[in-house]
Protein backbone atom coordinates (compact mmCIF):
# COMPACT_ATOMS: atom_id res chain seq x y z
CA UNK A 1 0.00 0.00 0.00
CA UNK A 2 2.84 2.43 0.79
CA UNK A 3 4.22 1.91 -2.69
CA UNK A 4 0.84 2.71 -4.27
CA UNK A 5 0.53 5.88 -2.18
CA UNK A 6 3.98 6.97 -3.33
CA UNK A 7 3.18 6.28 -6.99
CA UNK A 8 -0.06 8.25 -6.82
CA UNK A 9 1.73 11.06 -4.95
CA UNK A 10 4.10 11.26 -7.92
CA UNK A 11 1.18 11.35 -10.34
CA UNK A 12 -0.42 14.16 -8.30
CA UNK A 13 2.89 16.04 -8.27
CA UNK A 14 3.16 15.88 -12.07
CA UNK A 15 -0.49 16.85 -12.52
CA UNK A 16 -0.13 19.87 -10.24
CA UNK A 17 3.17 20.83 -11.86
CA UNK A 18 1.23 21.17 -15.11
CA UNK A 19 -2.06 22.60 -13.80
CA UNK A 20 -0.77 24.55 -10.73
CA UNK A 21 -3.81 23.59 -8.58
CA UNK A 22 -6.73 21.16 -8.64
CA UNK A 23 -9.67 20.04 -6.57
CA UNK A 24 -9.91 16.59 -5.07
CA UNK A 25 -12.58 15.66 -7.63
CA UNK A 26 -10.43 16.86 -10.54
CA UNK A 27 -7.52 14.74 -9.35
CA UNK A 28 -9.66 11.63 -8.90
CA UNK A 29 -11.24 12.04 -12.34
CA UNK A 30 -7.98 12.86 -14.15
CA UNK A 31 -5.81 10.24 -12.46
CA UNK A 32 -8.54 7.56 -12.47
CA UNK A 33 -7.58 6.49 -8.95
CA UNK A 34 -9.76 5.62 -5.93
CA UNK A 35 -10.72 8.58 -3.72
CA UNK A 36 -9.09 7.03 -0.63
CA UNK A 37 -5.78 6.54 -2.42
CA UNK A 38 -5.77 10.11 -3.74
CA UNK A 39 -6.52 11.47 -0.26
CA UNK A 40 -3.76 9.39 1.35
CA UNK A 41 -1.31 10.59 -1.30
CA UNK A 42 -2.36 14.21 -0.82
CA UNK A 43 -1.83 13.79 2.91
CA UNK A 44 1.66 12.47 2.30
CA UNK A 45 2.51 15.38 -0.01
CA UNK A 46 1.06 17.88 2.47
CA UNK A 47 2.98 16.37 5.38
CA UNK A 48 6.20 16.63 3.39
CA UNK A 49 5.42 20.27 2.57
CA UNK A 50 5.08 19.72 -1.17
CA UNK A 51 1.44 20.82 -1.46
CA UNK A 52 -0.87 23.20 0.33
CA UNK A 53 -4.40 21.98 0.94
CA UNK A 54 -7.43 24.23 1.14
CA UNK A 55 -11.15 23.72 1.27
CA UNK A 56 -13.44 23.79 -1.72
CA UNK A 57 -17.23 23.42 -2.02
CA UNK A 58 -16.82 19.79 -3.11
CA UNK A 59 -13.95 18.86 -0.78
CA UNK A 60 -10.30 19.83 -0.89
CA UNK A 61 -8.10 21.73 -3.30
CA UNK A 62 -4.36 21.25 -3.66
CA UNK A 63 -1.67 23.64 -4.84
CA UNK A 64 1.92 22.65 -5.50
CA UNK A 65 4.42 24.52 -3.35
CA UNK A 66 7.27 25.96 -5.39
CA UNK A 67 10.60 26.32 -3.63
Amino acid sequence: MIMEIGIVAGEIWHYLDDKKSATEDELIKSLKRPRELVLMSLGWLAREGHVTLGTHESGYSATLNRK
